[in-house]
């Protein structure tokens, strides 16, 4: 007897659930399946696509002007980018055919690497990833509409080929680069795609995410299965028309809405770019340009979508490097699409740097943001960091901001963090509105099993029903993807799924300070547990990093006193202010802890070297307005010591004076010959005159060093 009591999707789950993942995946079943009728039309021969290349000696990274004026050389699918860190220009000449006309037009590119799209007249497009399976972003749209006149024009584009993946050039995710890396040209050709066909696939996705996340007490994972069942009944490969019926089933589905007290997500896109991590800042540079061209051009083409972006040292690359983009960041900063957020230099490290050093992030941040886009941030932005410093809510709070937003404690490898949303309260009684994403990650890929996942993750969802949800491809990834915003759009209100709304985050906070009860607080620091090397690592960066910081505080105060005591001086404003800026660069967050590779170091040296030595010779400068009238023009003639105490506090220390030989020295150092006088009893932020007979008396209790060898 026949048993009705249950359907065959009921009784066999397992079966369709397979036989929908079937339908999806690429490989066996894609001449029969979904993956079969994606494109209508793909053109990839001459005379409708032509290729050639020019690439640039050892590592430069030469800019289009000087890109456009090169000999190129004919390349074809199949051409080979290298070696690691190299850059190539490819220039596109492109044809639509006819059969294209009246349709939507998109060139896929894949160099199997990084890129940059720039039109025939250099300005950026967008940016390309390439050879990325899960981040895979290679098209770019030629019109939305092509025309009878289109069909004999040609287009030219350009492509600045960066020979790095999105991690760099290691074998696996964190190891070191590999120096003879090549990438593959695989892809370029004109397509038309199937767009009902993309959203039959975007839907048996969701569906098919709803059904294994949700739980089975829930009719709606049900639901899910049966539609998409009914969906595969409903297509014929042979037939795209099939595809429109199929589409009425989802639409069904997708029509029954949740209710208002379901969870709120509030979602925000971003591309989290590590400053310098496993490439060097220069790369950093292009990443900006490849990823946020991206974004500028989706809020284009998606009104409500919101993107925020930190780091101010990121925009100010953005603005020297590329002018016009940076134009169009400023415009969608004033629609409130493009958010600037976070108000630092940099994301810093909050273990190592001084209290001065983190006040200088958010003054030299915070005055970026007013100057150039006419807002402050009122988010402390910093997912990525490995631990948060107790002193940090005053200087948020003193810096304009209230809320603070983190998501790396999800990574404790011992004790998970109790919460949620909380109020972090510092070291002084000053607190900040705190969340950490529920989804656990800051690249979210807007899928809904992350969505369902981040809802049941909320530990204080008993005093607000709301979250952040972070979405897009970080490090080069260029952000949100097409894909991903066209999902958030089908789910935003869906029977199942939470509530998701695009949103700016300080309106997110500012809702839950008005409708959450009875939140709980968290006094102290935000330990981290992992990432234990922070303090060891790459010794001689943290040690050039505390030199830098002490040296301008000496270089600031004397300045000031000078500018104050001594006619004529002028406070060096602008190059203290550069000097700054590189110290707080070098404390992001992947650099002064010691994570990052060994040519970042390379280049923080270097750095180092330059404000160590500028710093060294302004605070000369201030010194010798100061005391002019006691120096004297020749080391040999001084009759005597002048030290000068920076500090607040007593001090006696053995001094190093080079060229200096007089009676009174006890000491020479034998590297150099450098005399070693002792400044003694010097008070705190003061000076003191000392004769050098008068120093051999002080020094008479001070036994010279002898260094011998026993043989």
């Amino acid at each position: 007897m026949k048993d009705t009591s249950m359907s065959s999707v009921q009784k066999h789950p397992s079966i369709s659930k397979g036989r929908i993942q079937a339908f999806l995946q690429e490989g066996q079943w894609e001449d029969v399946n979904i993956n079969s009728v994606l494109y209508d039309a793909r053109v990839s021969a001459e005379p409708y696509v032509r290729m050639e290349a020019w690439s640039a000696p050892d590592q430069s990274r030469p800019g289009f002007a000087q890109a456009a004026q090169q000999t190129y050389s004919a390349i074809s699918v199949g051409h080979t980018f290298g070696n690691s860190w190299t850059t190539h220009w490819v220039r596109v000449r492109l044809r639509i055919p006819k059969e294209m006309e009246g349709r939507q037009v998109r060139f896929l590119f894949d160099p199997g690497c990084e890129a940059m799209v720039w039109t025939a007249d250099g300005e950026p497009v967008q940016g390309i990833t390439g050879g990325e399976k899960s981040c895979l972003h290679v098209d770019h749209i030629l019109t939305n509409k092509a025309t009878a006149a289109d069909m004999g024009e040609e287009r030219v584009l350009l492509y600045e080929v960066a020979c790095n993946h999105m991690f760099g050039n290691g074998a696996f995710i964190i190891g070191p680069p590999e120096p003879s890396r090549e990438f593959k040209l695989t892809q370029a050709e004109l397509v038309v795609m199937n767009t009902q066909a993309w959203a039959m696939k975007m839907d048996l996705n969701i569906l098919l995410d709803m059904y294994n996340t949700l739980p089975k007490s829930q009719p709606r994972a049900w639901e899910a299965l049966h539609t998409a069942n009914a969906m595969i009944n409903a297509f014929d490969a042979d037939d795209t028309k099939t595809i429109d019926a199929a589409l009425a089933i989802s639409n069904g589905f997708f029509a029954q809405k949740g209710g208002e007290a379901n969870h709120q997500v509030f979602a925000i896109g971003n591309c989290h770019i590590d400053t310098a991590w496993l490439w060097p800042y220069d790369e950093t540079k292009r990443k900006i340009a490849r990823s946020w061209s991206t974004q500028v051009d989706y809020m284009d083409r998606y009104p409500e979508y919101k993107f925020a972006a930190s780091q101010a040292q990121q925009f100010e690359w953005l603005r020297v490097l590329y002018p016009t983009l940076f134009k169009r960041v400023q415009d969608k900063v004033k629609t409130g699409q493009f958010i600037p957020i976070g108000g630092t230099w940099i994301e810093m490290d909050c273990n190592i740097p001084s209290g001065e050093s983190l006040v200088r992030q958010f003054l030299l941040g915070q005055r970026f943001f007013q100057k150039h886009f006419a807002v402050r941030t009122d988010v402390f932005w910093l997912p990525d960091t490995f631990g948060y410093s107790s002193q940090l809510p005053q200087i948020v709070r003193l810096a304009g901001a209230k809320y603070f937003f983190t998501q790396k404690l999800s990574w404790n490898n011992i004790n998970v963090f109790p919460h949620t949303t909380f109020r972090w309260i510092g070291l002084d009684g000053s607190n900040v509105l705190t969340h950490m994403a529920p989804a656990n990650t800051y690249t979210a890929t807007a899928v809904a099993r992350e969505v369902i996942a981040s809802v049941g993750r909320h530990k204080d969802i008993a005093y607000t029903n709301e979250s952040l949800y972070l979405y897009g491809n970080g490090d080069g990834g260029g952000g949100p993807l097409e894909a991903m915003l066209d999902r958030l759009e089908r789910m935003k209100d869906v029977d199942g799924l939470p509530r998701i709304k695009h949103e700016d985050p300080s309106k997110f906070y500012s809702h839950v300070e008005k409708t959450s009860k009875g939140l709980v607080s968290w006094k102290g620091e935000l330990y981290l547990e992992f990432h234990r090397g922070t303090y060891t690592s790459q010794a001689k960066t943290k040690k050039f990093n505390r030199q830098c910081e002490l040296l301008l505080r000496d270089v600031e105060m004397l300045s000031a006193l000078a500018k104050v005591g001594a006619f004529g001086f002028e406070y060096p404003a602008t190059e203290l202010e550069r000097l700054w800026q590189i110290v707080c660069l070098n404390q992001f967050h992947d650099v002064i802890p010691g994570t990052s590779i060994g040519m970042v170091y390379k280049d923080t040296d270097r750095m180092y070297a330059d404000v160590v030595a500028s710093a060294t010779g302004l605070k000369q400068n201030a010194l010798v307005a100061l005391f002019n009238n006691v120096s004297v023009d020749a080391v040999d003639a001084a009759s005597g010591m002048l030290f000068v105490n920076t500090t607040m506090w007593p001090r006696t220390d053995v001094v190093a004076v080079g060229g200096l030989a007089h009676d009174g020295v006890q000491q020479f150092r034998k590297h150099d010959g450098a005399a070693l006088v002792v400044a003694a009893s010097v008070p705190g932020l003061a000076t003191k005159a000392v004769g050098l007979d008068a120093n051999a008396n002080a020094s008479a209790d001070v036994v010279p060093v002898s260094v011998f060898s026993d043989s």
